[in-house]
């Protein structure tokens, strides 16, 4: 029996070393601890969230796409798929329900000058940057509200 509306929580390459990948940029707390905290804070919320996380780029897709075609809501951190993949824009395009992009880091502020452009955030209803894991809290927080916010 479901918990709540149901909520993908989508992560791409790299988001599963959190806890071992320069902390100093992406903070000491794990991908297993991050999911733990997500469902935790989508009950919450009234939200049945799974978490995901991938290295694959075609795997990614294939979520979105099934997202599109079930009008699930999707909370996505693409990592570096965000700053060149016109596939995940195309994906991210296609998406009904709302889609809120989080980065653990700000990366407008990031020294690579290539991490300064999103080909999600023109498909986002919210942008969750530089607020480390919490933006995920954030980011559930938009989407059971079925608010717009830029932050």
């Amino acid at each position: 029996m479901s918990t709540g509306r149901p909520v993908l929580v989508l992560n791409g390459p790299n988001l599963g070393r959190l806890g071992r990948r320069q902390p100093e940029i992406y903070g000491t707390t794990t991908h297993a601890e991050l999911a733990e905290r997500c469902v935790a804070w989508g009950r919450d919320l009234g939200l049945e969230v799974e978490v995901r996380q991938t290295n694959h780029e075609g795997e990614l897709l294939d979520w979105l796409n099934t997202a599109a075609d079930e009008a699930t809501p999707v909370v996505l951190n693409a990592g570096a798929w965000t700053h060149y993949s016109y596939a995940l824009f195309d994906a991210c395009a296609q998406l009904e329900a709302p889609l809120v992009e989080v980065h653990l880091s700000d990366p407008s502020k990031r020294p690579e000058e290539f991490r300064h452009t999103s080909v999600v955030t023109p498909h986002a209803a919210a942008v969750f940057a530089g607020h480390g894991v919490d933006g995920y809290r954030m980011a559930l927080e938009a989407v059971a509200g079925g608010g717009s916010l830029t932050v």
